[in-house]
């Protein structure tokens, strides 16, 4: 006999609701536990961004430097740039999902320094690299860190910071990310003289972010709440596969699987195309860094305006329309920058759109935790999100195999249509509840 699990008890909604109504309508009316939690969960992203990007940003001339080879343009590069990426990709996806459970069970604060360590320490050894194999397994095991922060960064802000604020709050979270890729670029820029591998150095400053969470930090009061809630019968894994859940989960699946694979496309291939346009081909590899670097600011920048764009889109037409729209975008600009072969002069003014729409992703950080019960919230939001990067990873792969030695532009433009069927699952999607639910609905014999 099958009966739906009860709902959750007064005593828990009245905790819930008694933290919702004290929210703050302005910033002076923040708590000092909100303004830390923010502080924490933005300064977790920004150097999230950093470590993230390093790779990417000296990827082709350091590979070509562990394989020994000096062409910059030979397949093995570009093969085995695209498999330590995928490695970092599908890592990231592994540590979204095992530290989202993590900060299921022992809190958001404690699982945040944890993948902050994490991230720092092995982005700092890949420093040490000697050859392909070893940056792989660093990048992969720092990856674990970054995917996980993902999670627990936007679970803690989620659940201390005034609801209504979310879209606002997305787009300043993410801005921290954005920050991060272009504090990647400056390190690129002014160590753009040293040994490539010199950058991964940068990577260890993070690490000292941790000594401040530790003291300032506290964990929410809504974790608190579910967590007494649930002693009894703590939601597992697979509640995320049952009840009402599972449609949630589902489609939240599809969407970040074809989303992430086009957008981590872009992000990895369309530097490493610049770098092997035919007029910058025979420049010096500073001076390709430093087109390089600017470039990333360029993206970032409108990264960032369209951060802001896309909260004003989320309180104008509702998330799932603001994302389906945003996708929309992204497969626009793609499909009319790749479709045919352009200098770097153009290139400069088609970053400018495909920036924009990155605001879709901002919108996911504080769209996707929501959706899920509390104690299911890091693990489902991180799951699902993160699951997107196995496929991501593959893709990167896939993608640069399908392209031209040297030009990377195919790959580019056909990563675009992903877009697509992205843009028409989100508005599949529901918006998220005005209050949070404590479990999820299950059944038992």
């Amino acid at each position: 006999m099958h009966e739906s699990l009860r709902s959750p008890s007064s005593s828990t909604d009245t905790a819930i609701v008694s933290v919702s109504s004290r929210e703050a309508t302005c910033l002076s009316e923040l708590s000092p536990q909100q303004v830390k939690s923010g502080l924490a969960a933005w300064l977790g992203w920004l150097f999230d961004g950093l470590d993230m990007h390093l790779y990417v940003l000296v990827a082709t001339p350091f590979v070509a430097e562990l394989l020994g080879v000096t062409n910059q343009k030979d397949p093995q590069v570009g093969y085995y740039s695209s498999l330590i990426q995928a490695a970092f990709l599908i890592g990231w996806a592994l540590g979204g999902s095992f530290f989202g459970r993590v900060a299921d069970r022992v809190g958001r604060s404690r699982a945040l320094m944890l993948t902050i360590l994490t991230y720092a320490a092995f982005t700092g050894l890949s420093f040490f690299a000697q050859t392909w194999w070893h940056l792989l397994i660093f990048r992969f095991l720092a990856a674990l860190g970054i995917g996980g922060e993902w999670a627990v960064g936007a679970a803690l802000l989620s659940e201390t910071w005034p609801r209504r604020w979310r879209p606002w709050m997305a787009a300043v979270l993410q801005t921290g990310v954005n920050l991060g890729v272009m504090l990647a670029g400056l390190a690129i820029f002014l160590l753009a003289d040293y040994p490539k591998r010199t950058v991964f150095l940068v990577g260890i400053l993070p690490a000292l972010l941790v000594l401040w969470i530790r003291q300032a930090v506290p964990e929410p009061e809504e974790w608190h709440a579910a967590k007494q809630q649930s002693l009894d019968s703590p939601p597992k894994f697979l509640d995320l596969f049952r009840g009402d859940v599972r449609r949630t989960t589902v489609l939240t699946l599809i969407v970040c699987t074809l989303s992430l694979t086009g957008h981590w496309a872009f992000l990895f291939w369309h530097l490493q195309h610049v770098r092997n346009l035919p007029e910058i081909s025979q420049w010096a590899d500073a001076e390709k860094s430093q087109l390089i670097s600017q470039m990333v600011w360029v993206v970032m920048l409108m990264s960032i305006v369209g951060n802001f764009l896309a909260g004003f889109m989320a309180q104008w037409l509702k998330y799932r329309t603001a994302i389906a729209l945003l996708f929309l975008g992204y497969f626009v600009s793609m499909t009319v920058t790749y479709s045919t072969p352009r200098d770097h002069h153009a290139l400069w003014y088609c970053f400018v759109p495909i920036g924009l729409c990155h605001g879709c992703f901002a919108l996911f950080t504080m769209y996707l935790p929501p959706l899920f019960p509390t104690l299911l919230r890091t693990t489902g939001a991180g799951f699902c999100y993160n699951f997107g990067r196995i496929v991501a990873g593959v893709g990167t792969v896939f993608f640069g195999l399908f392209s031209k030695v040297g030009d990377s532009r195919l790959a580019l433009f056909y990563a675009g249509f992903l877009f697509l069927p992205a843009a028409c699952f989100a508005i599949l999607l529901p918006e998220p509840p005005a209050e949070p639910s404590i479990i999820p609905p299950r059944t038992v014999e």
